[in-house]
Parts: C-alpha cells; structure tokens; sequence
C-alpha cells in the first residue's frame, strides 16, 4: 500500500488523524516526503519527525518524479507514506506516481487536509464556487522574462470576463536558483511583490485580497488596490494573492469587514 497524506497547512500538528494514523501504521523506513513544491512554515523536518516518532527519508524533485524506485519498493513490499504539504493531490500532485504505483499492482489511498484554495475561500469570505481557473505567478527570472507571463493575465481577465475570482499561487523556488540547481536556495514570492509585478504589468487600481499564512495562529488577510498592496509588509511566506470578479453584496461585506477592503472597491455587481 502507498497512502499519500497532506500535512495540512502550517506545522506538524496541522494534519488530521486520519493522517497521523496512517503514518503511525506505515512501515519502519517507508515514510517518504517531498518540500520542493511547498513546505510547512510552522515546522521543519525534524518537528514533523519528532511529533510522529519517524524518520522521514525527504526526496527532491528527482527522487520524486525520475527516481521513485525507493517509494515504490517500499510500498510493493509493505505499507509505505508519502508526505507533501497542503493536500497531496490538490495543491501539489503527484498522480504519475500514483499511477506507477499501479502499474506495480500497489494499492494506494489518499489521506486529504487543508489546502490552500480552500483557506482562500474561508479566510476572505469569497465564496469557493466563485473561483475560476487558478494561475501561478512566478520570478522574473524563472521563466526568462522581465514582465508577468501573458498566460497569467489572460487567466485574470477570462475569469473577471466571467465574474470570477482568481487564485494566484506565489511562486516558490527550493534547490534551483538564478544561476541555476543551488542545494541551499530558497525563495518565497511575498504579496507585496506579486501585487507590484500586476500593478505594473496590469492594472494598480485593481482590488487585491492577500492571504499570508493560512492555517497559522496569525493569518493576515488585506485586500485594497494592487498599487497599495505593494507597499504593504505581510510579514514571513507562505503568501497568496486573489485578484477577485463580480462580488456577490455578501462576499463584499466580507472584504470590508475581514479584509479591510475599501468601499470603493467593494461596490457589488
């Protein structure tokens, strides 16, 4: 069996026990993790070891999607744990090595927690159903432009053509840099620079709602003009930014009231 499980959102208590469990029943030396895509804020490796009383074998991006062989072993001979942030097949996928599994005749489930695009919702009060296709926003110099990739403006405006909110995933580099595969880089786009990179690529009079670290004791959540917003300080990662659509006269109360929107940015349609 190879059970995936999300930690939740912020530190090594966040996950559920449905998830504790499973980590509990694997096998000794079959619980595998990978942080390159997304981490826990509130806890390093060994926080999350110490609380479930494993070691945890953390594979990088290769050891995860070029060289899972030592996951799957582990898990065609017993039962076997990969661990991600947020929710394993939500905010991060890992279906390929699902369906290796598969191809091995290995049984696999999924252990769910909380994600990201839910805490959006729940935290701002814009409504879940009223989100459209979500984008991710990266560093200039990784993807070898000075200005916001086109595709995530297009997003932006196709949704807002249609009422809808979107999610902007900050862009998050672990092991690879500027100049290249580094072991000991890491960077974690802020709200502050996002809103500065669609505020000059974009519109700055446009609203802006930042979530920075969902599912932590302190959540700051703010919305205002993306030009304000640039200047703004959210504080340590992990940080989103929702560029919303129409509003609906509850989720503007919502922005007022939980965000501390303008009104004159919060006129419902």
């Amino acid at each position: 069996m190879l059970t995936f499980v999300g930690l939740g959102l912020y530190d090594e208590s966040s996950i559920t026990v449905e998830g504790r469990e499973a980590i509990a029943d694997a096998d000794a030396g079959a619980v595998f993790a990978e942080f390159y895509t997304s981490h826990l804020v509130g806890a390093d490796v060994a926080d999350i070891e110490a609380y479930h009383g494993v070691e945890i074998d953390v594979r990088d991006r290769a050891g995860v999607e070029q060289r899972p062989e030592p996951i799957l072993d582990a898990a065609e001979s017993g039962d076997a744990v990969f661990l991600t942030a947020g929710d394993t097949m939500i905010s991060t996928t890992h279906v390929d090595l699902r369906l290796r599994a598969h191809e091995r005749g290995v049984e696999t489930r999924v252990v769910h927690a909380p994600t990201a695009e839910s805490a959006a919702s729940s935290l701002t009060g814009l409504q879940n159903y009223r989100f459209g296709k979500a984008t991710t926003l990266p560093f200039e110099w990784a993807h070898g432009a000075d200005v916001v990739p086109g595709s995530v403006i297009e997003t932006i405006e196709d949704n807002r053509s249609r009422g809808l909110h979107t999610l902007c995933y900050l862009d998050i580099k672990v092991g690879r840099g500027p100049e290249g595969p580094d072991p000991d880089f890491e960077a974690y786009m802020s709200a502050d620079y996002a809103a500065d990179l669609l505020a000059e690529a974009w519109d700055p009079d446009a609203l802006g709602v930042v979530v920075a670290r969902a599912g932590s004791p302190d959540p700051v959540v703010r919305a205002d003009r993306l030009s304000a917003l640039a200047d703004a300080d959210f504080g340590g990662p992990l940080h989103m930014l929702i560029v919303p659509g129409d509003l609906h006269h509850v989720e503007a109360d919502a922005l007022r009231g939980l965000a501390g929107a303008p009104d004159d940015l919060t006129t419902p349609e």
